[in-house]
């Protein structure tokens, strides 16, 4: 039996409340939380009695990346703790948010058993074209499932680790929430649950495009293990705090790779040292994704959904494409489509509502578009589309947030080769790819779009 409903109601909430920009002025400030970085590598021994002193506590303190994050603060406390012997900066903590997504279409059936060694068994496998694209089934064919001991952060809202397609497919033991306000939603909606639990939708269909069960729908990998890092709440705010403690998490646990579709746009000269605003703000973050990369953990994140030229937006920093070592992805799909299950037309064409530009693409990716969406586990924790909870459910989504995804699945299977060593891992998803537009990189595409068979050298 099979289940369809368009969640219009719910795709038009979840659109507004994931707006693709946030100014650095104060417009959306996380109130009384702040960023602090330490004049070196470590944070001094009273720290956080100092802060307690002030009348705050330490959301965290990083002793290795010298970044952390304090709330409770007044913005006098917060000038006197920057004051404090020891610390280098104290700049007030902001949201970034989730991509907004191109539509939200949910279905539903009643399953069978799974398959993980056949991820073209899955129900809805026949409208993945995504999957198809980027040559998936040949690497499925040659075994390259992805291992269980490869394990891939998800920074967003969450997993629905109960769902056909994500059970045992989670690391639970060491997934963890940085969102307490959705820590206190997850026990009241569901005691019990796990404080990973997606409120939203969006993890989830990330997460299940990275590794899936292939028994609703299939991911680029079957085997490989997903740890969750919440840093985004049922809304889809994503705190600028939790979303560093995260990265920082991510590198701390080991992991190769972590997938972040989520971002903002502010502008650059207000949160670097010629600004007024947040003169530390940008070095924060670049210290935050520099320490990530000296660890071993290559971050992937989505270009976002803006429609902008990346190369000619002037005095913008785009949250996080901007930040060092990372791979930027941008999204495509098809701009016509005969059916749900194809034949779709022009599916590398670039998606309309991606951004782009030579300076900050790496690879392009399938994030879809209304003629053909990505098709991937819908949330059974989701209070934003309900429905979800009533059974097993697939969602149709479309944007770079979906892209992103496919990318960090294919580095994945890369670092079970070159191990944790993200240079190696970024040089080839790009040499790997299949080079579109013009020769070399190009605004679209960057080095190309992603090609599964190719990346594990078959």
């Amino acid at each position: 039996m099979m289940i369809r409903t368009m969640i219009v109601a719910a795709a038009m909430a979840a659109t507004a409340l994931m707006a693709d920009t946030v100014a650095a002025d104060g417009a959306e400030l996380v109130e009384g939380s702040y960023l602090v970085q330490a004049s070196g590598k470590r944070f001094p021994a009273n720290f956080a009695a100092r802060v307690k002193s002030l009348g705050g506590s330490v959301t965290f303190a990083h002793d290795g990346a010298g970044i952390g994050a304090v709330n409770g603060l007044t913005p006098r406390a917060a000038a006197q703790l920057a004051k404090l012997r020891g610390i280098a900066a104290v700049e007030e903590d902001d949201f970034t948010t989730l991509a907004p997504v191109d539509g939200l279409e949910v279905e539903g059936v009643d399953l069978g058993t799974m398959s993980r060694e056949a991820p073209e068994t899955a129900f809805f496998f026949a409208r993945q074209w995504h999957l198809r694209q980027i040559e998936a089934p040949a690497a499925w064919a040659a075994g390259r499932l992805g291992e269980s001991y490869t394990r891939v952060g998800i920074l967003d809202s969450g997993l629905g680790y109960i769902h056909a397609d994500l059970n045992g497919r989670v690391d639970l033991a060491n997934s963890i929430s940085f969102v307490s306000s959705d820590d206190e939603l997850v026990q009241t909606y569901f005691p019990g649950a796990h404080p990973i639990a997606d409120l939203n939708f969006h993890g989830t269909h990330v997460g299940a495009t990275v590794a899936s069960n292939g028994v609703a729908a299939a991911g680029v990998t079957s085997g490989v293990t997903l740890v969750g890092i919440k840093v985004c709440n049922v809304e889809g705010r994503c705190p600028t705090s939790a979303v560093l403690n995260g990265v920082l998490y991510a590198a701390d646990q080991g992991l190769p790779v972590a997938n972040m579709s989520l971002g903002g746009t502010f502008e650059r000269r207000e949160a670097s040292a010629a600004g007024g605003v947040g003169p530390s703000f940008i070095a924060i973050i670049n210290q935050v994704f520099n320490y990530a990369h000296r660890n071993g953990t290559l971050v992937v994140v989505s270009a976002g959904n803006s429609a902008i030229d990346m190369d000619r937006d002037g005095n913008g920093y785009k949250a996080y494409c901007s930040a060092p070592n990372v791979v930027c992805v941008s999204a495509t799909g098809p701009t016509a489509s005969e059916g749900v299950n194809g034949p779709w037309q022009n599916m590398d064409a670039l998606a309309a509502y991606s951004n782009y530009g030579v300076s900050s693409i790496n690879v392009a990716a399938p994030g879809g578009t209304n003629s053909g969406l990505v098709t991937a586990a819908c949330s059974p924790f989701s209070l934003v589309a309900p429905i979800c909870q009533t059974g097993t459910f697939i969602a149709g989504l479309g944007g770079t947030s979906m892209a992103a995804p496919h990318v960090s699945a294919i580095a994945a299977l890369i670092s079970e080769e070159v191990g944790n060593k993200p240079g190696q891992i970024r040089a080839r998803l790009q040499q790997s790819a299949d080079d579109l537009g013009k020769p070399g990189a190009d605004p679209a595409y960057g080095k190309g779009r992603i090609n599964v068979r190719k990346a594990v050298g078959l």
